[in-house]
């Protein structure tokens, strides 16, 4: 990745010319670290993203949906209560920063204009959102507060001056000439691409490294000449919104980079490109650490399940000898006259034996014959009736196995809201103590997610048990198109139709297979039938079902595909 200070200056382009004049109607804090603002201009309603998330801070605009909080966090009803209804005048770029400036201008309590900024800084860790009081020049807020204690060089707490991050005094690289260049390099240090770094304001690793890429053998010569000719189309405005994956690492940025080899995607907008580049990444890492302990928990149940498999496979093996212990006490009871107590094995004639050959039987010496011929008779039934146990238990501690790996694989592609619905779930189940909460007063409903094919039809899917329940028995109708991939777990897709084109159900199709176990392989099997062949035995787990009369297709899963066709 690379949001530098040249990629932040593309970005305040594109926002002054999306945003500038808009109005603020709506503000959101979905996350601790992220607000989003719904500002209307243009004739149209834009979200924009704010993140000060540590490892994806940025700021974009955005067709992602976010789920809102019950109870909005503090900084979000400050902002409500100071941007609500402002107009944006203005956004601003301190330097080549990563430091960008929203103004706004609005009513204050009594009614009299104020002006009010919305600094946001992305600077990793540090990165941070701050909302200041333009003639007062104080904090209003902050979406992290930073004491004396933590920083001396600048306090973001209420009440504070607000001061810029600390001044990198570099060279703007956009109005240097090749003699800047030149005299900014030590060419008998080496690391060219370190040097132009530090040098120069607003450069990544990622666009020094194509500099010295692009001047092929670095030397005084070529190296100038490829600083300039890399930063024209930057400078002239002339961008390529990029994102490159080159197998082991994914790369975005707003012109062409020659050095990096990989399969390219091209977008309209660095909006998009962002939107595409953190699809789930952020909201994966947030799953990460709210569903952490599920994910142990559902790890060791697993486990526990699989070691139970094996032991009761030895079982049944042994249970499947309850023939033999029958025909050992048929044998002695034919021969108890032979029998003595104190023996300790006796030889007698195997009838059931074609070649009628000699068998040899254990005995009990402290036993007399009968009880000996008894000891056989009890293991026989005890094995009998194990068999019908342990083949009962197997296809329970089987049904658990399944149960669990599709629960994995929900935690893989499950946001927030569906963490929390997997929670309440192994509640239900009973494997976890349910969450004391305020009850609400009517349960909510599981929100299924909506795509669109390329020809229109309406597709749902969904990404937990309690999401694919709802939707194939409640949601779904009789003659709808229901799809899952064939003996792999995953989500249940529907499409909303009776006749679906071909290419729909491969649309659905790649978006089963995205939502799956099997979501980084290729050539994934999906089965489709519709809805009335889909059925829910009793007392089954939840989102387990059984279906008949299906047909298979066989797709790759594809991320571009599933998030072109997000509604």
């Amino acid at each position: 990745m690379a949001f530098d200070g040249l990629f932040t200056k593309a970005m305040v382009e594109e926002l002054n010319e999306a945003l500038t004049g808009g109005r603020v109607n709506k503000i959101h804090q979905p996350y601790k670290n992220e607000t989003i603002m719904v500002i209307r201009a243009r004739g149209k309603n834009n979200k924009l993203l704010l993140s000060a998330h540590p490892s994806y801070a940025r700021v974009q605009l955005t067709d992602m949906v976010q789920d809102n909080p019950s109870e909005p966090p503090l900084f979000c009803v400050m902002m409500r209560k100071h941007l609500d209804g402002a107009i944006l005048e203005n956004i601003q770029q301190n330097g080549l920063d990563r430091t960008i400036m929203f103004e706004f201008k609005g009513k204050n309590e009594i009614g009299d204009i104020s002006y009010k900024q919305l600094y946001v800084e992305i600077m990793g860790r540090h990165s941070n959102i701050i909302l200041v009081d333009k003639e007062k020049g104080t904090i209003i807020d902050s979406i992290k507060h930073i004491p004396p204690a933590q920083n001396s060089y600048r306090t973001i707490l209420p009440g504070s001056l607000y001061v810029n991050p600390p001044a990198q005094n570099k060279k703007n690289p956009l109005t240097a000439d090749t003699e800047t260049v030149l005299q900014s390099i030590d060419f008998n240090t080496g690391k060219i691409g370190k040097q132009l770094v530090a040098s120069f304001e607003g450069l990544s690793p990622l666009i020094s490294n194509e500099v010295v890429a692009c001047a092929g053998l670095a030397n005084r010569e070529t190296i100038p000449d490829s600083f300039v000719k890399t930063m024209k189309p930057i400078l002239e405005k002339k961008y390529t919104p990029i994102m490159i994956d080159s197998g082991d690492k994914t790369y975005f940025y707003m012109i062409d980079l020659s050095h990096l080899k990989g399969e390219r995607t091209k977008l309209d907008t660095l909006s998009m490109l962002l939107d595409r580049y953190y699809f789930g990444k952020a909201e994966r890492d947030r799953v990460r650490q709210q569903g952490n302990d599920l994910e142990r928990l559902i790890s060791n149940e697993l486990q526990k399940n699989r070691s139970k498999i094996h032991k009761l496979e030895r079982t049944l093996k042994e249970a499947e000898n309850a023939s033999v212990y029958q025909r050992l006490g048929e044998l002695l009871t034919a021969n108890l006259y032979a029998v003595k107590k104190g023996m300790s094995e006796i030889q007698v004639l195997n009838y059931y034996d074609e070649a009628s050959s000699m068998i040899t039987i254990s005995l009990d010496p402290r036993k007399n014959p009968a009880d000996n011929a008894q000891k056989y008779f009890s293991r026989y039934q005890k094995a009998k009736n194990a068999l019908s146990v342990v083949q009962e238990q197997i296809t329970k501690t089987n049904d658990e196995i399944h149960y669990f790996e599709a629960l994995l694989q929900q935690l893989e592609s499950a946001s927030p809201r569906d963490i929390e619905e997997i929670r309440e779930e192994l509640a239900e189940e009973g494997y976890i103590k349910a969450r004391h909460v305020k009850k609400k007063k009517k349960p909510e409903k599981p929100v299924i997610e909506e795509y669109v094919s390329s020809d229109g039809t309406l597709i749902h899917a969904g990404k937990n048990n309690r999401q694919n329940d709802y939707l194939t028995n409640k949601v779904a109708r009789r003659d709808d198109i229901w799809l899952h991939t064939k003996d792999i777990p995953g989500s249940h897709i529907v499409i909303q139709s009776a006749e679906p084109s071909d290419e729909t159900i491969l649309e659905a199709a790649i978006i089963a297979a995205y939502y799956s176990k099997a979501k980084e392989s290729s050539s994934v099997p999906v089965d489709y039938t519709k809805v009335r062949h889909v059925k829910k035995p009793s007392g089954a787990k939840p989102g387990f079902v059984i279906y008949d009369q299906q047909h298979t297709v066989y797709v790759t899963p594809d991320e571009g595909k599933v998030m072109e066709m997000r509604k």
